[in-house]
């Protein structure tokens, strides 16, 4: 058996030039990144924003979302991928808008984002690498703001920074645990003011969030301003915009906010571009890249990270909010591995038939399939299956999942590209004409404490909410300085509903523990830092880095 790497390098690809005549875009409108990748240029985008803001022009949007994530794999890239391909077969113009892939995960455990098997976005190592350079213009930005700020120190401090309410962090995309909590401008005088400092992961830098949620360079600038980097002496907020430097960082982004253009495996037309991860981000690709889907295609294929509690949540409440855009579909990833390993079984006995966990672990997949629901979405279940699933398993689990209101399609993009997803393809096409109700969870006038609590006790369960330390003072604080209208973006773990990694299945009445908060003002939302989520992961005891090499040839192995 082939594995997805060795897939996508015995695909032949076609010159990106024709796969963009497929949406109605000319050369002229692309600056082309080699022969298979390419950028779509700003005059074009602007075109492309212009007619996707008419809702009587653009496609139908499909969101992808999933249940929590197991070591057992859910498949939501491979999933939307597959759709995309199989809404080509059925005749329908399709486009699908997808993240870029992080180098940490690449490097560490959850390996890269192109798709597995027959559905992929090509060329996959690529992508999966330093594609057009847009995280590391990200980084670059990030940290030019950094020095920025411990340069201003250093020469006399005229906005009289106190040093000690820094909130700017510097970022690196890399999983490097050993950077969470550093201490710099040591040497002496001339080396700079020591202080404590910190890194994250570039995926989670408010400069992601800001490049993905701008339009334009204009918004861009605008966004870059109101970055809120320190308190004064007399506790004032500092923003980056009063050190007179954003154009510089501008400067660094005018093209990482234009989206990339690349091909699926069965040359179905990939807008990828933007990577917060959903755990501790918004998880969405940009509104640019879906903006431009929108204005290309008459479906539109996209997701959010992790599961529907984390990214769904996100895309609705953030990314729809911000782009005046909304779903007319959710499409939810299930596979009976991951449902019976929710149901309590251990991964090594994953491949025996067991209806009883498998009801058990379908709790899970309830939750999400309510938490959709509450948004007033249509939804379809995407079984994607495994060659170990049985035929009573599948049986079991379509019969669940039309007890509980929803229509279950097996997905088979993994093994038969868009050949395996017709039937998904045409389930979903008529779960966008159903009645739609879209809204969000909650209204901008609600206090922060209100937003948390509702998002903690309708969407994950949870009994109450504790607020530890001084997070619901710096709540309060951020809404008397005027910023109380923001949403907000809870950062929590991926591997449960709950804050708690260890709590499978559909945990119920726990206490959810907010520890921190965090303004992203630049960004428009605030952050809720959840349990022991950390917005700078480590690396495993046996990193996929062990695996990754390169030949003579400069031919890649390794990658997953």
């Amino acid at each position: 058996m082939l594995s997805d790497i060795e897939i996508a390098q015995k695909n032949k690809m076609t010159s990106i030039t024709e796969v963009a005549a497929k949406i109605g875009l000319s050369e002229n409108d692309l600056d082309l990144y080699g022969s298979y990748k390419a950028k779509i240029s700003m005059k074009k985008l602007r075109e492309l924003q212009a007619k996707a803001s008419d809702p009587s022009k653009r496609g139908k949007l499909i969101l992808v979302t999933a249940i929590t994530p197991t070591p057992a794999g859910e498949g939501k890239s491979t999933v939307s991928i597959g759709l995309a391909d199989g809404l080509q077969k059925i005749g329908k113009k399709s486009v699908v808008a997808l993240r870029e892939p992080s180098l940490g995960p690449c490097f560490g455990v959850k390996g890269g984002a192109c798709g597995g098997g027959y559905a992929q976005i090509v060329p996959m190592e690529d992508i999966n690498l330093h594609f057009t350079g847009d995280l590391h213009a990200i980084s670059i930005a990030n940290n030019l703001i950094a020095a920025l700020i411990d340069n201003h120190l250093q020469q006399g401090n005229p906005l009289h920074i106190d040093p000690r309410t820094i909130t700017w962090k510097r970022c690196v995309d890399l999983n490097d645990r050993a950077l969470r909590n550093i201490v710099i401008g040591l040497g002496g005088k001339i080396q700079g003011v020591p202080r404590e400092d910190h890194f994250t992961i570039a995926v989670a830098s408010e400069i992601m969030a800001i490049v993905c949620l701008s339009k334009s360079i204009s918004e861009l600038k605008e966004r870059l301003d109101r970055i809120v980097i320190a308190q004064n002496d007399s506790k004032e907020n500092v923003c980056f915009g009063d050190l007179h430097c954003t154009g510089a960082v501008a400067a660094l982004l005018k093209d990482a906010i234009r989206p990339n253009l690349v091909q699926t495996l069965e040359k179905t037309p990939a807008f990828v571009h933007g990577g917060p991860f959903a755990n501790i981000a918004h998880g969405c690709n940009s509104v640019n890249a879906t903006l431009s889907a929108l204005a290309t295609g008459d479906y539109v294929v996209t997701e959010a990270g992790f599961a529907a509690d984390l990214g769904a949540e996100k895309f609705m409440d953030i990314k729809c909010r911000s782009a005046g855009i909304a779903p007319d579909a959710v499409v939810i990833v299930a596979t009976i591995r991951a449902l019976k390993m929710h149901g309590g079984v251990p991964k090594n006995e994953l491949s025996d038939e067991n209806l009883f966990a498998l009801e058990k672990g379908f709790e899970n997949l309830a939750t999400h399939i309510e938490n959709i629901k509450k948004f007033g979405v249509p939804a379809v279940v995407a079984v994607n299956k495994f060659i170990t699933d049985t035929d009573k398993e599948i049986a079991k689990l379509k019969q669940l999942c039309e007890a509980y209101g929803a229509e279950a399609v097996l997905s088979e993009g993994w093994e038969f590209g868009g050949e395996g997803t017709k039937n998904l393809a045409q389930a979903v096409v008529e779960t966008c004409e159903k009645e739609n109700h879209f809204h969000f969870m909650y209204e901008d006038h609600m206090s922060f404490k209100e937003k948390v609590e509702t998002l903690a006790k309708e969407i994950y369960r949870a009994g109450s909410v504790e607020f530890q330390g001084s997070s619901l003072k710096k709540l309060k604080e951020f809404e008397e300085k005027g910023y109380g209208s923001l949403p907000i973006c809870i950062a929590k773990t991926q591997s449960s509903i709950s804050h708690d990694p260890k709590a499978i299945g559909a945990p119920r009445d726990f206490v959810f523990p907010v520890r921190d908060v965090q303004l992203y003002a630049g960004a428009g939302f605030v952050v809720i830092l959840a349990g022991d989520i950390m917005t700078m992961p480590g690396l495993p005891k046996v990193p996929a880095a062990e695996n990754i090499d390169v030949d003579d040839d400069g031919v890649i192995s390794g990658l997953f």
